[in-house]
């Protein structure tokens, strides 16, 4: 434990999130973190559906559909791998907000773009161009680094912005399930005799007949304005050397909050003057900084917090690539290559019709379950939350009781079961929804508990297998790039092997042919796989690296590795 968390008695200093400095800072933060799953999970409930009525071709199969889907998922994540190292260098030069500021603004008009789009082509270009929006989050972490530099506090601070991902993709999945198609699946609202069918139309609202697909969409739009509110007027740059920079969204901010205190006579009556306009800049530009103890005299300047220099490795030193490290990342990166499938194949798989199957085998059958979108999003938005909670409350534990290493190979070994079950959902009849409901929740149950132990333990084992502290962030964005490729590849494969397997009535083909080999082979894998521990300085400046290691930071200095990493200039 850092000496900042022992205190003079001995025990340590419990850290709750209310104890959090900065608070309102990091709460900006965590809200324009919506971004990513707002604008990346809403659509997967009625993807399928989407699709079918972007179609200028009569009969198309699922299979064709199931490519396409495929495809428009992976154009996000393919953009957002594309671009995180131009937005790490957009960072550094222009500041962390202004990169968020322009992320957020791509993200809102990708949105409302989406959901007015009315062709194939174009719903794909606007996924492109909301991957880009979306390929700072990087940034985020370096700016939750500076908000939060005292060491005791950034566990609780780098949990944030996960819990705020994680809150996105159940509201994502469950607005985007319940949004679609408002007319039929909304017909209290927005159906001929909906409350909010003014006109009266006999058909319901006209514009939501015309882009049944855009209320989700506008509804993402909705938050993600609000987030940009706060970042342009409330939100603090943290990049060293702007910091002092005058920021006249915080001036706008600061004199709205001074009419809005005015206007309902809420004002301060502890003595305090109103902050003048002129002094607004400087108040605002030294909030983040630690206070200048003084005393009679004498001025005492704040210590350091790095203490001198030290020698820096970035993702193109040799010295990070130990077999350790290698090992670590090909699993890092297997996870998402099925995971992130999965989450693409699934809601296609329960948006497909129903196929009778006469006289079907063991392995040979067809179809899908034919859900709405609606019942879809409940179900994934429901297991998200189960996800969340699990992660809090039992994860924990368990990862004390078996060590990391072990919970990780329990989580891996629970994916295949999940992938082999999965497609024999579609050869329960229809008529049968509660059996089938009860199907779709064991898959769920197995499925999102192997992710949600699996996903935490391999960061850890990745910041385990660096070999120096100095090596962690370097460590971390070369895991993140690898994370960040498969996601964009496999539910490129996942759609591609679905509509293959469809077109010769083989519709486990995905699961058994493509999701559960790499679930295996990356169990298989975690046998190469070292516990680790958190890799630490054995003494002030020293590190432990071979000659290689050494001969690479030779004459080599930095400020600050993790922020280097999650940045790079």
């Amino acid at each position: 434990m850092s000496p900042s968390a022992a205190p003079k008695g001995g025990k340590p200093e419990v850290v709750t999130w209310m104890s959090l400095p900065h608070k309102p800072q990091l709460f900006i933060l965590a809200i324009c973190r919506l971004s990513e799953p707002l604008s990346n999970t809403c659509l997967l409930p009625y993807l399928y559906y989407l699709i079918r009525s972007l179609q200028t071709a009569p009969n198309t199969s699922p299979a064709s559909i199931s490519r396409q889907a495929g495809l428009l998922v992976s154009l996000f994540a393919f953009s957002q791998f594309a671009t995180s190292v131009p937005w790490a260098s957009v960072a550094n030069r222009l500041g962390r907000k202004p990169s968020i500021i322009i992320g957020l603004t791509l993200s809102i008009i990708s949105n409302i773009g989406f959901g007015f789009s009315t062709s194939i082509p174009a719903v794909m270009c606007w996924r492109v161009l909301a991957g880009i929006g979306n390929g700072n989050t990087g940034v985020m972490r370096t700016m939750t680094a500076e908000i939060v530099k005292e060491r005791k506090y950034q566990s609780r601070a780098f949990l944030l912005l996960p819990l705020v991902f994680n809150s996105g993709v159940v509201l994502g999945l469950a607005l985007g399930g319940c949004l679609a198609d408002p007319i039929v699946n909304l017909p209290w609202l927005f159906g001929p005799t909906g409350v909010w069918n003014f006109s009266k139309d006999p058909e319901g609202v006209a514009w939501m007949r015309a882009y049944p697909f855009a209320l989700p969409t506008l509804f993402n739009a909705a938050v993600l304005l609000v987030s940009l509110f706060f970042a342009v007027f409330f939100l603090k740059e943290t990049m060293p050397g702007k910091t002092d920079h005058k920021d006249y969204g915080l001036l706008a901010g600061a004199a709205m909050k001074s009419l809005f205190r005015r206007i309902f006579h809420k004002e301060s009556s502890s003595g305090y003057s109103t902050l003048q306009e002129e002094n607004f800049g400087t108040e605002i530009s030294n909030q983040l900084e630690p206070p200048t103890p003084k005393t009679s005299g004498l001025t005492v300047q704040p210590l350091s917090r790095a203490g001198p220099s030290k020698p820096k490795l970035s993702i193109t030193s040799r010295a990070i690539y130990t077999h350790e490290v290698l090992v670590t990342i090909v699993s890092f990166g297997l996870l998402p290559l099925h995971n992130a499938a999965f989450m693409q194949v699934f809601p296609v798989f329960l948006s497909t019709p129903y196929f009778k199957n006469d006289s079907p085998t063991a392995l040979k059958f067809n179809g899908g379950l034919g859900l709405s979108s609606p019942t879809i999003g409940l179900f994934l938005s429901a297991f998200g939350i189960f996800g969340i909670l699990i992660q809090l409350c039992v994860y924990p534990s368990l990862q004390a009781w078996l060590g990391t290493l072990r919970s990780y190979r329990v989580a891996l070994s629970v994916f295949p079961l999940a992938y082999i079950l999965a497609p024999y959902l579609c050869l329960i009849p229809e008529t049968n929804v509660a059996l089938q409901s009860l199907g779709i929740v064991c898959i769920l149950f197995l499925q999102v508990t192997a992710r949600t132990f699996g996903i935490p333990s391999s960061v850890i084992l990745l910041t385990n297998s660096a070999p120096t502290p100095l090596a962690l962030g370097a460590v971390h964005g070369v895991g993140n790039m690898v994370s960040s490729l498969a996601r964009a590849v496999g539910p490129l494969i996942g759609g591609v092997i679905f509509g293959f397997g469809h077109d010769i009535g083989v519709v486990g083909t995905v699961w058994w042919g493509y999701l559960m080999v790499i679930s295996v082979l990356g169990l298989g894998w975690s046998w190469m796989l070292k516990e680790g521990e958190r890799p630490r300085e054995k003494g002030p400046g020293a590190i432990e690296l071979g000659p290689a290691g050494k001969k690479e930071i030779d004459g080599e200095k930095g400020e600050d590795e993790e922020k280097e990493a999650l940045c790079p200039k």
